[in-house]
């Protein structure tokens, strides 16, 4: 009976680091023989199980295969760094320094050296898993090989993912550590409707007993890195991110004057170059910053594609400017200006600035329209897209932004009735 469990088990050994607690397939066959669960080996599946209970003429048990996930987005701070360091233990005991994520994966590959079964590889400092090799041994995820311990095994049939770690309660912090990083905000939690999401250690976890693969918890992620594997991510949102700049001249300026990027830009004093001092600097730091290519350069301003944009505010953050603000997902007039400059600076650098003139705040029939620091700027909460304040704008600095209604996915997964 040993010699057929035996050759029933996947082999490898698993490094000795498996879930079945043996140090070997030879240990954990005797321990099945001699009484202990025909499930005892978690890189069994259910016909394997079913083989081994008739096997040892026992009742066979239900399987729940898993897969192993790695509870980071491969994007923490630090692993330039450590990368010549010889294991992720060694690279994790040295310490981190100040800048640096202290909970993300190291990159360094020792859980991809215990994998028997070639499920795992490292690319550029990020570990790999494929799904169809990885058969659920554990071994990756055991304490002895990762020392992050952020290796997860998770039903193989999860759809929905949370790849970060993170136990800072600093929001900006976070932000500036990894664009992936889940700043524990708990909208998540409030949104899932099977209660399976809680904030634990200060990042979002999943407790797959509960999920049901609802894309709730996807549509109200602030950060928008829950990973739906069903659902298209990019048309789950009810914000995006908009630019108060319609095309400034600014960015051949900064580039003459040495700048490459806005961060760099941001530092100069605009008005010696006889630019605008608010404008868009053009040079590009929120397309890079963006994760769904949702943002261009066009005419010297960044502009925002709507369709692609997921509300994720990275942009928002790596502005120097400032220009870059959330607004609601819906069709609504933008005023694309942000200048404080008095007419006759704007008219100087600019031909398509707000001149902070009046007439669409005055002839807005449902006071969507008001004046701030030399400039107008529309409530988007209140305009109806009524057209008079485009109408009225002699400059024609008022667009409309055109997007599409909300995706009726998203209305099912909030229980949202229309209107809402």
């Amino acid at each position: 009976m040993l010699t057929k469990i035996l050759k029933l088990l996947p082999g490898g050994d698993c490094s000795g680091y498996g879930g079945c607690g043996h140090g070997s397939c030879q240990a954990c066959a005797e321990a099945i023989a001699e009484g202990a669960s025909v499930a005892l080996c978690p890189a069994c599946n259910q016909e394997t199980v079913d083989a081994i209970a008739k096997v040892t003429e026992r009742a066979s048990v239900e399987v729940e295969e898993k897969i192993a996930f790695i509870a980071c987005a491969g994007n923490a701070a630090g692993k330039e760094r450590l990368v010549n360091c010889a294991s992720c233990r060694e690279a994790v005991a040295g310490g981190f320094v100040r800048g640096e994520c202290k909970d993300g994966c190291v990159g360094i590959g020792d859980c991809v050296k215990v994998c028997q079964f070639g499920a795992m590889s490292a690319e550029d400092g990020n570990i790999i898993i494929d799904r169809d090799k990885c058969n659920g041994c554990g071994a990756c995820a055991n304490a002895g090989v990762c020392p992050q311990t952020i290796i997860r095994m998770i039903p193989r049939e999860a759809t929905n993912f949370i790849p970060c770690s993170n136990s800072s309660d600093d929001d900006d912090a976070v932000r500036e550590l990894c664009r992936y990083g889940c700043i524990g905000c708990g909208d998540c939690v409030r949104a899932c409707p099977e209660g399976a999401v809680d904030i634990i250690d200060n990042h979002a976890v999943i407790d797959y007993s509960k999920c049901v693969g609802c894309e709730a918890c996807t549509v109200k992620c602030k950060k928008k890195i829950i990973v739906d594997t069903y659902h298209d991510l990019t048309k789950l949102k009810d914000k995006v991110a908009f630019v108060r700049c319609n095309g400034s001249k600014c960015k051949e300026a900064y580039q003459a004057a040495g700048c490459a990027t806005c961060a760099e830009a941001a530092k100069l004093d605009g008005k010696t170059l006889g630019i605008c001092t608010t404008g868009c600097t053009g040079l590009g730091d929120c397309t890079r910053i963006c994760r769904y290519g949702a943002i261009e350069v066009v005419n010297g301003s960044a502009y925002v594609d709507p369709d692609k944009c997921v509300g994720c505010k990275d942009c928002t953050y790596v502005c120097p400017m400032n220009l870059i603000t959330i607004v609601p997902y819906k069709g609504a007039k933008m005023v694309p200006c942000s200048s404080t400059a008095d007419y006759e600076e704007k008219a100087a650098v600019c031909d398509s600035a707000c001149i902070a003139c009046g007439d669409c705040q005055a002839n807005c029939p449902n006071g969507a329209i008001y004046m701030e620091e030399a400039h107008a700027v529309v409530d988007p909460e209140i305009c109806e897209n009524c057209n008079v304040c485009e109408y009225m704008c002699a400059r024609g600095v008022i667009h409309e932004r055109e997007v599409p209604e909300y995706n009726y996915k998203q209305r099912i997964a909030l229980g949202l009735e229309e209107g809402e």
